[in-house]
């Protein structure tokens, strides 16, 4: 589809086709100008003359001053921008005295009516912000096809610059997201949980990490408000739902944190030294960040503790006065066993700076919007938006005293990272193992605009783009499609491949959200919606299609198609699904992966399909083996009866080793793939244990048949 005819397509029944961009009467001029083909301007002339005619066009042909100039089609444009910024602009007033409205109602009307009152406001903000973005892209397109049909005459990076330092698309709305989140919260009675105010502060969670699109990043917002608050941010200019956030990751020149992380390894630690707000750090968080698997029973752990900006250097330097600061906890009524906690994690941490000689390495830094009720981490969601990391290396630490870049340095091309993609973050509060996140958070999974990203690391990505030379391995993300052209700006492109992605994503290739460049899925990738509930069960074509149209708009949650291992539709579609004629009624296909499901992988599922794999092998040589002795006895004796027993037993103890080489060999396809689905099949068993009954249940009325005949004879 051609962009005229999907502006066309993608107008708001709410606003008309007027306030829109005037696709069509700009690709009019550059189609008269295109075929004028009129000339660059001579760029060496300093002189005109105001009696002479106009200059003749690329053809040598006087030039109509009724025909189409270049001044038309820019004045044009300047009129487009101007409409568009205009209509933003009202459209942005009107929702902020809706939202006035709405609040003097709080307390006063029912809360079933602020609730449609806030979600009419959330929906016409969504409306607004598709209408930017729609108009945002239109302008890219006539510009770029302008350049392209007038190379002598380009204009295409004046006015997407211009463009740019525009309200309408530089604005900053997020008082709107603030004031929503503060009337959905009234009307849930959120309440604040007790601080915990401990220096030293340990999480345990869970967290599930996905990519969000950019023209997306609203939606999520809504959608999150109405089930957690804003945590709201304090600023100069007043509250905002976002953050500057800066992390100083340390490493060493061998960056040996940094291939633990990747790797994965048992007890592989990132340290990092945080603050919040521009400008200058005053307050300091020395965070460690320790890997566990979960499988051996432990899990990740967060600590961290605060410091000044002055005192970073006695911490590099492990020159921090530990013992006096213990006192100093002591005296504000810390208890013993929390400053023990607190100086057990602080040696540590200076000890290991010293001897693995960690210095300044990656700085990320985002605007970080956190959802959650005040001091409660039971489910935390955080979003990161305007993500960039910047290379700390390359310049004089001056024994420690300078660890991060100051404002004013200029960066260099191949010093600085823009991610292309925000970055959410689901955190849920580990509570006796039990994981099971809420019906809202299922939701959001389930809405098709996440896009998960299995364990990304913000920090490893940065290595890997900015410091290419240095690192061994790179994370398995940067083949995806979606970050070729910023990695490729930042100077990472030795790291990227031409055609298919080497290594593991020749087998895990479905776990990037949008694609490799052999595959590139930026148009068609969705995230968990019902496409990929379909290809957890194995639909593709039609049913596909069908379940497909089964999952409705996000908006609506009765409509709504849940993820859910467990879900039972009653005509067996989620059964396992390989070609075996008692196993499933239907095929899995690689080319339906589930595109951001990803089936958690422990170690021991490989050997526990092994063991399964010779159970099943044990089980059938025993009931060969019964069969090979009713056989030879019964030769001997001459039964008939006992001689076709034994033929029924051998091609079920058959059965069970050709079904048990078939399982094996199906589900390390699916452990190798991480396809999210049942891995059980509950028809195999029942028909062969039935069969084994069947037969054992004949024999037992045969043997029944042949006493009570011999009875008769002896009587």
């Amino acid at each position: 589809m051609k962009f005229g005819e999907h502006l066309k397509a993608n107008i708001s029944p709410e606003y008309g086709e007027k306030p829109y961009l005037d696709y069509s009467g700009l690709d009019d001029i550059i189609r008269d100008l295109a075929q004028m083909a009129p000339s660059g301007a001579d760029l060496n002339v300093r002189y005109t003359s105001l009696t002479t005619p106009p200059q003749t066009n690329a053809q040598g042909l006087a030039v109509n001053n009724s025909s189409a100039t270049e001044e038309s089609f820019l004045k044009m444009v300047e009129s487009e921008l101007a409409k568009v910024e205009q209509f933003t602009l009202e459209k942005v007033t009107e929702l902020r005295n809706k939202i006035n409205a709405t609040e003097a109602k709080v307390g006063v009307e029912p809360n079933t009516t602020i609730m449609t009152l806030a979600d009419e406001i959330a929906e016409d903000f969504l409306r607004v912000e598709k209408y930017v973005n729609i108009n945002f892209m239109g302008f890219h397109k006539i510009l770029k096809k302008h350049d392209k049909h007038l190379p002598n005459n380009p204009c295409k990076a004046f006015y997407i610059s211009r463009m740019h330092a525009q309200a309408w698309v530089r604005g900053d709305y997020s008082d709107l997201v603030v004031r929503l989140s503060q009337i959905y919260s009234t009307l849930r009675e959120d309440h604040v949980a007790p601080e915990n105010k401990d220096a030293s502060q340990s999480f345990l969670r869970s967290t599930t990490k996905y990519w969000v699109k950019t023209e997306d990043v609203s939606r999520v917002k809504y959608a999150i408000l109405r089930h957690l608050p804003v945590f709201l941010q304090k600023t100069s200019s007043g509250e905002s739902d976002s953050q500057f956030t800066n992390s100083v990751y340390v490493d060493n020149d061998q960056l040996e944190l940094y291939h633990g992380r990747l790797d994965k390894s048992p007890g592989a630690i990132a340290l990092r030294l945080r603050w919040y707000g521009v400008g200058e750090p005053t307050t300091v968080f020395v965070e460690r960040k320790t890997h566990n698997d979960k499988w051996t029973g432990e899990v990740s752990v967060k600590e961290r503790f605060m410091i000044t900006d002055a005192e970073v250097q006695q911490v590099m330097k492990n020159t921090y006065p530990i013992a006096q600061k213990k006192q100093e906890m002591l005296a504000k009524g810390k208890t013993q066993k929390e400053a023990d906690e607190w100086e057990q994690l602080v040696r540590e941490i200076t000890q290991v700076c010293v001897s693995k000689q960690l210095v300044p390495t990656m700085r990320t830094q985002c605007m970080r919007t956190a959802f959650q009720i005040p001091f409660d981490a039971t489910v935390r969601v955080s979003l990161d938006t305007n993500l960039c990391m910047i290379s700390e290396r390359g310049y004089d630490l001056d024994d420690m005293k300078v660890w991060h870049r100051k404002p004013n340095w200029i960066l260099e091309q191949d010093e600085i990272h823009r991610f292309p993609h925000a970055v959410l973050e689901i955190k849920l509060e580990l509570k006796g193992g039990n994981m099971t996140p809420p019906k809202w958070v299922t939701d959001l999974q389930n809405s098709g605009l996440l896009y998960e990203c299995h364990k990304y690391s913000k920090y490893c990505h940065g290595c890997a783009v900015l410091l290419p030379e240095d690192v061994q391995s790179v994370p398995y993300w940067v083949d995806d499609v979606s970050l070729r052209e910023s990695i490729i700006a930042s100077g990472g492109s030795r790291i990227l491949v031409d055609g298919k992605a080497p290594g593991a994503n020749m087998v895990y290739d479905h776990l990037l959200p949008f694609g490799d460049v052999t595959d590139d899925r930026r148009e068609a990738a969705v995230g968990r919606t019902s496409a990929s509930v379909a290809a957890s069960k194995g639909l593709i074509g039609a049913k596909a299609d069908n379940a497909a149209a089964s999952a409705i708009s996000f908006d609506n949650p009765e409509n709504m198609v849940y993820y859910n291992d467990e879900e039972e539709d009653g005509d067996g579609n989620q059964l396992c699904s390989w070609p075996f004629p008692f196993c499933s009624n239907h095929n899995y296909s690689d080319a339906v992966m589930a595109p951001t499901s990803i089936q958690k992988i422990e170690p021991k599922v490989f050997f526990a399909n092994e063991r399964t794999f010779l159970h099943w092998l044990h089980h059938g040589v025993i009931l060969s083996t019964i069969a090979a002795g009713v056989l030879s006895f019964s030769d001997a004796s001459g039964e008939t009866w006992g001689e076709w027993y034994a033929l029924a037993l051998l091609p079920i103890s058959l059965g069970f080793c050709m079904y048990a080489t078939h399982v094996f060999l199906w589900r390390a396809d699916q452990i190798r793939s991480r396809v999210p689905a049942r891995w059980d099949d509950p028809f195999g068993p029942m028909v062969l244990g039935g069969s084994v009954v069947l037969i054992l249940f004949v024999n037992f009325v045969t043997k029944l048949y042949e006493i009570s005949q011999f009875n008769k004879e002896e009587l």
